[in-house]
């Protein structure tokens, strides 16, 4: 079949048609290598594997110049926003060609395109192209044992690992929801660690452009653990973290250096991660030590009010209502008081699951911060809490005095509820002054030398104080002057003894 026995014989008129007709168009190149993946090792031998590769890098270069021409003047950054927000209209049109190879195959095209000056970020289209394809069928969205045949489930999980080491390096290139579908793939075939810890460091990169269900990943277990995978998002939001002390570096490479703005960043993060604490809040399998060690993550400059974090405290006292006092105490800890906002404080006043301390703390608070905006002391950074935002952008001051009435409304209603309950907090101790006096010397020597008074320091120590005597459960050892039942008994020789 050589020219060797006849001119135009089969090996020359084959070359010849590859090299004028089906080479010339990616199409029909990547057809002839598509056919040729059942040849094997046969056209690896031949070299019409090598052959077909050469010539689609070739062609997908040539179109990615032609069509990237307009665009190469606005410089990388623009390059890879345009290429992320319309990656249709660049390669869809032959990206769709090569789904149909092979993964192996898929991986040398895309190499000996990047060899010929193929733009790594401009790879992000053709492999969520192909990732779409490989990947269809995986319940990467729900908690279910895996329906997939083991001899699949390794096919594609040799598919996801490619894919992952072929992802741009630079920031951008790839959307956060597909990376999140990625990592729960990852998760769901359980591939290797480093493959799974790529794709968190990735997504801690643009965690800022997240939204909340990019990070509500299952726990794809059946050992009665929580129902998302809190690890995961705990390793991520470390990752961004450690970005931001190294100075906001967004990039892997020392080339290309993206810098998001601090502020602005950090805020989006700290609001998502605050909505997802609020979500794995009613999984009653989360522990209280996951729950705070996660909370305590969130940077505190990135929170200008802590509603957020009371909602999803509050949310998580509700879904656990067995926990201990020191439990409830260590949540409740997690936000500061001073800077929740007037709704907030006025849910959290009569709110029953948080602790009676941290009650007075908001009331406290409150109070305070109604005294200085009474007295025309507030300022920008007084307190955050407080919306400055009354009316700054209108020249109409009716807003302003409509405010100011309604904190003088509640600044009399605050003043009225503390003096009912000082009245009735020194009924009390008039009533208990009463009982101790009546008691036994001996009985007041022993409760004074037991539980010494303690010197009255501030308010809070005071309501503190006087509450704690409103506490029902008292020790059966200990006196209590307002509940005789409690009262010690002493002994029958000394009732009867002569006066």
């Amino acid at each position: 079949m050589t020219e060797d026995y006849a001119v135009g014989n089969l090996v020359g008129r084959a070359e010849a048609y590859l090299n004028e007709v089906a080479l010339t168009s990616l199409t029909g190149a990547v057809t002839v290598l598509h056919k040729s993946q059942g040849l094997l090792p046969i056209a690896e031998k031949v070299k019409l594997v090598g052959q077909c590769i050469d010539a689609i890098a070739y062609i997908a270069c040539k179109e990615n110049q032609f069509s990237g021409s307009g665009r190469a003047e606005s410089g990388t950054d623009n390059a890879i926003s345009d290429m992320v927000s319309h990656p249709k209209t660049i390669v869809d049109w032959w990206a769709e060609d090569l789904t149909v190879l092979r993964i192996d195959v898929f991986q040398r095209v895309l190499i000996a395109m990047m060899a010929r000056g193929f733009k790594q970020y401009a790879l992000g289209p053709v492999l969520m192209l192909y990732a779409q394809k490989s990947l269809r069928g995986l319940e990467v969205f729900g908690k279910g044992r895996k329906k997939i045949e083991p001899h699949q489930e390794h096919e594609k999980r040799v598919v996801l690992e490619t894919i992952v080491s072929l992802l741009p390096r630079e920031r951008n290139a790839m959307s956060v929801s597909f990376l999140s579908v990625l990592l729960r793939a990852a998760i769901y075939l359980e591939t290797t660690v480093a493959c799974r810890l790529d794709l968190e460091k990735r997504m801690a990169l643009q965690l800022g452009q997240a939204v909340l269900d990019d990070l509500l990943i299952p726990a794809y277990s059946f050992t009665g653990d929580t129902l998302f995978d809190v690890d995961t998002v705990q390793r991520i939001l470390m990752n961004y973290l450690e970005y931001q002390v190294d100075g906001n570096r967004f990039s892997f490479s020392g080339d290309n250096e993206y810098v998001s703005s601090p502020l602005s960043d950090m805020e989006r993060v700290g609001k998502l991660m605050e909505n997802y604490l609020a979500e794995i809040a009613t999984d009653r399998n989360l522990s209280v030590a996951k729950f705070i060690s996660l909370a305590e993550l969130i940077p505190e400059q990135s929170r200008i009010t802590e509603d957020g974090m009371y909602r999803a405290i509050d949310i998580y006292l509700k879904a656990h209502p067995t926990l201990s006092d020191m439990e409830r105490k260590k949540v409740c800890s997690l936000m500061d008081c001073q800077k929740l906002s007037r709704e907030a404080c006025a849910h959290a006043a009569q709110n029953d699951r948080l602790p009676v301390q941290t009650v007075v703390q908001v009331l406290y608070h409150e109070q305070q911060r109604i005294r200085h905006v009474m007295d025309g002391n507030l300022t920008g950074g007084d307190s955050p809490a407080v919306p400055s935002k009354i009316n700054l952008y209108s020249a109409d001051l009716h807003p302003v005095s409509n405010e100011l009435s309604s904190l003088r409304r509640e600044n009399e209603d605050l003043k009225i509820e503390l003096l009912k309950m000082k009245m009735k907090l020194k009924e009390i101790e008039k009533s208990s002054a009463k009982s101790s006096a009546a008691s036994s010397p001996l009985v007041n020597a022993q409760y004074s030398a037991d539980k010494p008074p303690l010197p009255r320091k501030s308010f809070i120590n005071s309501v503190s104080k006087k509450l704690g005597r409103l506490y029902p459960f008292v020790r059966a050892d200990v006196v209590s002057p307002s509940n005789p039942k409690t009262r010690t008994k002493p002994n029958k020789n000394r009732r009867h003894s002569i006066s």
